[in-house]
């Protein structure tokens, strides 16, 4: 559980995402960051739907495997563990940066055009999109967790939940004090990619044992 909350604040913190997050609150909220100090309520309230609409994603994708998997006879379930290590590994080497693998590396979005006349709402919409959305930076850690949920039957909805709750935290504190994020997100980016292949290294133990 600790592990797939980890994951979610690494998501977050991967240098190709980290930088656009208070930018991207803003909009969705229909201010700028310059406004942010008279409009901070009103950015943390969007991201809240935010995080409501990616969460949701998490919590149905969750109950969807839990109830497939607790489904499985032993024996299929050990045979699960060994490729849900075999999965963990491989999303931690491509953490590290020791493999590059190029369809991992294509971004595969979802485009909302719908304007609708609720900012929460589309906040909620935009959340759910960026969880079923497909990015380099996001899916790695994701995907590992989804490897880990397979290799123990039963926990995927608390270990998404986990991951979710992970994601979802940073994005609400960054919505309360959006201007001042801004600026620290930017130094802090460098960092955060050596958080990344650290949480690589985890994870390839995790894989073997």
């Amino acid at each position: 559980i600790f592990l797939a909350f980890v994951a979610g604040l690494v998501s977050f913190l991967a240098p190709c995402v980290l930088p656009l997050i208070p930018g991207y609150l803003a909009y969705i909220s229909g201010t700028t960051l310059d406004q942010s100090e008279s409009q901070r309520w009103n950015i943390f309230l969007n991201s809240v739907f935010f995080v409501l609409g990616f969460s949701l994603v998490f919590a149905v994708l969750g109950v969807l495997l839990n109830t497939l998997l607790e489904r499985v006879a032993y024996d299929a379930q050990v045979w699960l563990a060994r490729i849900g290590g075999a999965i963990i590994i491989f999303f931690g080497l491509y953490l590290t940066g020791l493999i590059r693998v190029r369809f991992l590396e294509r971004a595969h979005k979802f485009s909302v055009k719908t304007k609708f006349s609720s900012r929460e709402l589309t906040s909620f919409i935009f959340g759910a999109a960026f969880a079923a959305g497909w990015t380099p930076c996001v899916g790695a850690a994701l995907g590992a967790i989804l490897g880990l949920a397979a290799s123990e039957p039963g926990t995927a909805f608390s270990l998404l939940m986990a991951y979710a709750l992970g994601l979802g935290m940073p994005f609400l504190v960054v919505g309360l004090f959006a201007g001042e994020a801004g600026v620290a997100m930017t130094r802090f980016a460098n960092v955060a990619g050596y958080i990344t292949r650290g949480f690589g290294v985890i994870l390839i133990g995790l894989g073997i044992l």
